[in-house]
């Protein structure tokens, strides 16, 4: 069995990924404290879903998958690039990340509702 593990979870997320979710602690600005079951898949879907919208910086994408372990955020990011789940692409001085159809799909395959 899976151990528990206590996490943030950006808002938006929270409400589609339920099934993921054992626990719902405190509110904290636009993210939820909860405890949480198969945490690295949740991890990684909280990194493409933060890329369905709109493609980020390594920076925005940091902060906004409220992956708060740098270290951790490192290993789901390059967990994703080698599925190709996302794809990262020099523009100028930035490196932007964006997600793929394989990510897609793969994100899709969790959420209740698609929008």
């Amino acid at each position: 069995m899976m151990k528990a593990r206590l996490t943030y979870i950006p808002l938006e997320v929270a409400d589609q990924l339920e099934d993921f979710i054992i626990k719902r602690d405190e509110q904290v600005l636009d993210a939820v404290k909860a405890r949480t079951r198969d945490y690295s898949t949740l991890s990684l879907l909280k990194l493409l879903y933060q890329l369905k919208r709109n493609p980020m910086t390594f920076s925005d994408l940091y902060v906004k998958s409220k992956i708060r372990m740098k270290r951790s955020f490192l290993n789901y990011l390059h967990l994703c690039i080698d599925y190709s789940f996302i794809r990262k692409e020099a523009v100028g001085s930035n490196v932007i990340y964006t997600i793929t159809d394989k990510g897609i799909t793969m994100l899709n395959l969790f959420m209740k509702e698609t929008r």
